[in-house]
């Protein structure tokens, strides 16, 4: 039986979840909560063994609820979340706090519960098996500090006529570390000058994963160096627009540039590329650049975009790659990978303590595929040792 407790301050939706569930034989409601304080203590109270969450609640909103339960009490988390702009920002970030999954409210609320009643069950019965660990702090590379800059001082020598104070224009402070969180990049995407090894820029990193996956891609690519002599493409099971949220979101807290990914650019080095959603991503030879193509061509395995797709794109390049499989659901990843290891690439895959759901891994680990099996802090790590073979 799983108890769930349902949190969302609409009234309205309260009653059609709870009916919801209620009507299947596996499912028992042990509360409601009508925002973000009351989860919290409701959580504490009745120790349920998954939480819907809406993201927009008055007292305590969604995000902060959840930031205090997986800090004081870790439990698999399932989001309600709006298509907005805002809405998915928030969906971003909440996953990435350690949320295990998250339903959308098509046109802002869920007013035709039919038509997505089997996600709801299907997703909230994958998320209570889920792995949920109270998340890590992101470890990012400190800014240098800059050289101390010794202080000048006038002296008012005898005999020597005193000049009137210069007018000098404010400069900023030196030898401070700006906060990377709290500083912002500009909105459009600028790729970083980067020093690259003669040869290197034919290497490439591909990296795979689902349910967990962007708690840790946010492990994994905010700890890798703004000059990665290759390139990084990415396919996260993830819906149209949520794809550019957790892009975007990645690009302000790495020092590694991040983007959506756009069908027919150049693989660039020291750049991160994410499969939008709803397309395939393929990485294509283009003489001695490596090109993305994006496709809308039917999913594989239900999932578009697939990373098996992506994996048998760049197994061609043989020892130039490196491909990296981590938490998620099913085996996505491990028939592909069989080819990219049959090329001559390196393959890494992540732990099982670490991973949210020990799947789509398990599969590439037991069929003798991974060189190196990490947990998810020092994934990292080895792509950079990967990338320098």
């Amino acid at each position: 039986m799983i108890r769930i407790l349902i949190a969302d301050d609409s009234a309205f939706m309260r009653k059609v979840l709870s009916d919801l569930f209620r009507k299947q034989p596996d499912f028992e409601v042990v509360g409601t909560a009508r925002n973000g304080e009351e989860a919290v203590r409701l959580v504490k109270q009745e120790k349920p063994d998954l939480l819907t969450l809406d993201v927009n609640m008055p007292v305590m909103d969604g995000l902060n609820a959840l930031a205090v339960i997986m800090d004081e009490c870790p439990m698999p988390v399932v989001m309600l979340s709006s298509l907005t702009q805002e809405g998915t920002d928030a969906t971003v970030r909440a996953l990435s706090l350690g949320a295990v999954d998250f339903i959308s409210k098509a046109g802002g609320s869920i007013s035709k519960i039919d038509t997505i009643e089997p996600e709801i069950l299907q997703k909230c019965r994958n998320a209570v098996k889920a792995h949920v660990q109270k998340p890590q702090k992101m470890q990012q590379k400190p800014v240098p500090e800059r050289p101390a800059v010794p202080v000048m001082r006038r002296v008012q020598l005898p005999g020597i006529k005193k000049e009137p104070p210069r007018q000098e224009t404010a400069r900023p402070a030196l030898g401070r570390k700006p906060n990377p969180l709290l500083q912002r990049r500009k909105p459009e995407f600028q790729p970083k000058p980067v020093i690259i090894e003669r040869g290197s820029g034919q290497k490439l990193v591909a990296i795979g994963t689902s349910t967990g996956g962007p708690q840790a891609l946010q492990n994994v690519i905010t700890r890798l160096p703004a000059d990665l002599p290759c390139g990084v493409v990415v396919v996260q099971h993830m819906p149209p627009h949520f794809t550019k949220a957790l892009a975007d979101r990645l690009n302000t807290i790495s020092a590694i540039a991040v983007k959506e990914a756009e069908d027919g650019e150049i693989i660039r080095p020291g750049q991160v590329y994410i499969a939008p959603g709803g397309f395939h991503l393929r990485v294509m030879p283009d003489g001695t650049d490596r090109r993305i193509a994006l496709g809308t061509d039917p999913p594989v395995g239900n999932h578009r975009p697939c990373v098996n797709v992506m994996f048998d794109s760049v197994a061609p390049f043989g020892q130039k790659v490196t491909a990296v499989i981590m938490t998620g659901m099913g085996s996505d990843g491990c028939e592909g990978m069989k080819k990219i290891k049959a090329a001559g690439g390196y393959s890494i895959a992540q732990d099982e303590n670490t991973c949210v759901v020990y799947g789509m891994p398990r599969a590439v680990v037991e069929a003798g595929l991974a060189d190196e099996v990490r947990p998810v802090e020092q994934i990292a790590g080895a792509i950079v040792s990967a990338v320098k073979r």
